[in-house]
Parts: C-alpha cells; structure tokens; sequence
C-alpha cells in the first residue's frame, strides 16, 4: 500500500520575528512501515513557543537539534491513528502519540526514543481522555507544569506562587496545578481579556496585565509580602522582577525564555541577580522531557482533575496542517490562549 501526504518544511531561517514565508508545504512520498515500524495518520499537531530555537542554523547547546532545510521535521508531537503495523503491541486503529509531527502521514519506529523518550510512540487511552488530551494537560505541557512545580520547585505548605504567561500552554497548567494543591497564585499576562480568564475562569488569587506599568510594581501590589516560588517561560525582565520580590528560600522554575526567543540582539538578564546569594534563592532549569519518571503520576491526578471539572484547558485551534506555521506566528506573537494546536484535515 502507497501513501503521500503533505509535510511542512523550514525553507529558510527566520532572520528575527518568524514568518510563514520561511516555510514551505510539499507532498511527498511515504514509504511503507518496515518490520517493527508503524504507519500513521495524523490528525492533530502540536504548536509550541519552544520550536522557535529549532529554527535557526544551530540550537542551544544541549537542546534538541535544529531543525534542516527542505526536509521533514523531525521531533514536533502529534497524535493520530495507525493505518497500517509492522510492530509488536500496536495494530490498526490504534491512537498513538510520537513525534513526527507537521505532516499528514509518518513512518514511525516503535523502538527508538523520540525527545529523550517523551515521543517514543505510545498508544493512547481515548476512553479515559480525547486524543487531543494527550498533546496538552496529559502530555508534554501537563508534564512540564508538574516537573517545575513539584520537582525543580518543590512546592512547600504555604508557598505563594507567580506564574508568567498564565495564560498560555504550560503557564496555565502550572497556576492551577498550585492553585488546586492549596497555594495561592498570581498569574501575570500580556492583554486585559487574559488577564480576566486567568480570574474569572481559573479562578486565580490575583493577575496583572505586565504592559500595564513597570512589572516590578505590578507583582509588589499582588503580593506586598513577596512571593516563595517563581514559574519563569519568560525570563528577561520577568525574572529580574521575580528576583526582586522572592522571600528567602524561594525558588525559581526555568522553564523557559520566550521574551528572547526572537531576540537577535543582547538578551536582557537580571540586572539583580546577587538577590540569589542575598536571599538563599534557588533557580534550577529543567525540562519536561527530562522527568518522564513522573509522567504515570501527573496523568493519573490532572486527569482526575479533568474528569472532575476542576482543571479548566483552553484550546486555540488552527484548522489545516499548510497553516501550521501561521499558528506558530500566532503563539510567539502571543496571539493565542492555552495549548495551540492544529488539526489536520
């Protein structure tokens, strides 16, 4: 059986803000799954802030690879269905995730690990939550909020909590995640009708417009007694905000740094960064990919959360698999509210 299907491709490097000129949409040839492969049709992809390092000729060091020229890209999350199977464990009709997202069909090999195994193909329960689920609070996003909570973070009794960019994938994940556990959160972002979703609809504590005034005396009027835990996507200014109002052993989860993302210029850094020393603060990066060991954990609490009715997730859906990089513009543009997706038609 023959298959083609369409794949997104990088055509060229964003020189500063991403556009969807960089991008190209090609058919193309897909092969069959040989033994111990999976033949796999799409059906919703992921679109994260995150990619925007994968789109110049090198990524950080120690992240995931940047993404060719002209090709597939490879390491982008989806789910979809598998048409056809060469391996143990998986059969026709099944829903799966993996990574190779971006395009409409994908030969995908059940045995290799796939963004340090968190895309390793994996069948899906739909009984238990949409597929879609699995691309937002039961998958990589839901992952990253629980591992900065409750690993990088070590949430304590009592900790008061920032949250940057609350409303967005991980960022709203990670305010009710605290917030349900018993804390009390401040969510801060970037228009008035965020900033009234993050209080009326996940019901946090207190919330601010950043563009409003100078961030550092935004966060002193939400929390006048500081704050002990800082979940940064951000960085830049935030962080330097964040340092300025941590209470003595606070710590920060670094998630993230989308202010510099589309920076090609100097990166802004704290300016403050001794408050760490003064304050016995403690800032510890960290990856979702890197705690799949809590993965089993998460699912089974947020997906109670979920069934309950007590997590609210919001969807931006983006229809069309050629419109892709259009909705990437959208979440680096801050265009979008929670998980963007894009559902393959």
């Amino acid at each position: 059986m023959s298959h083609s299907g369409r794949e997104v491709q990088l055509h060229s490097y964003p020189n500063g803000e991403v556009r969807t000129a960089d991008f190209q949409v090609v058919e193309a040839a897909v092969r069959d799954p040989r033994p111990g492969e999976v033949l796999v049709r799409n059906t919703w992809t992921s679109v994260d802030p995150g990619l925007r390092l994968r789109l110049n000729e090198t990524s950080p060091a120690g992240y995931f690879a940047a993404f060719p020229l002209d090709a597939a890209m490879d390491g982008i999350m989806t789910v979809g269905q598998v048409v056809e199977s060469s391996a143990d464990g998986f059969e026709a009709g099944d829903t799966v995730w993996h990574a190779s997202g971006w395009r409409d069909y994908a030969v995908v090999d059940a045995a290799t690990p796939a963004l340090s195994g968190l895309g390793t193909l994996t069948r899906l329960d739909t009984e238990a939550a949409a597929a879609e689920s699995y691309l937002g609070p039961l998958g990589a996003m839901g992952l990253t909020a629980w591992a900065g909570l409750f690993e990088a973070a070590a949430l304590r009794d009592g900790d008061v909590v920032w949250v940057a960019a609350a409303a967005g994938a991980v960022g709203s994940l990670a305010a009710q995640f605290a917030k349900l556990s018993g804390h009390r959160v401040i969510g801060s972002a970037g228009s008035d009708d965020k900033v009234t979703y993050l209080l009326d609809e996940l019901r946090l504590d207190a919330a601010f417009n950043y563009k409003k005034a100078p961030l550092a005396a935004l966060l002193r009027e939400s929390a006048p007694d500081g704050i002990d835990v800082y979940f940064d996507t951000v960085g830049g200014d935030h962080l330097e905000a964040a340092l300025g109002a941590l209470r003595r052993h606070g710590r920060v989860a670094l998630c993230g740094a989308i202010s510099q993302y589309e920076n090609h210029g100097p990166a802004h850094g704290p300016s403050n960064l001794f408050q760490a020393t003064a304050n016995d603060l403690t800032l510890r990066g960290f990856r979702g990919s890197s705690n799949l060991h809590r993965m089993q954990t998460m699912q089974k609490q947020v997906g109670e959360w979920l069934r309950d009715g007590q997590l609210v997730y919001r969807t931006t859906v983006v229809d069309g698999l050629e419109r892709a990089p259009e909705a990437l513009v959208r979440v680096l543009s801050g265009d979008t509210v929670g998980k963007t997706l894009v559902r393959i038609a």
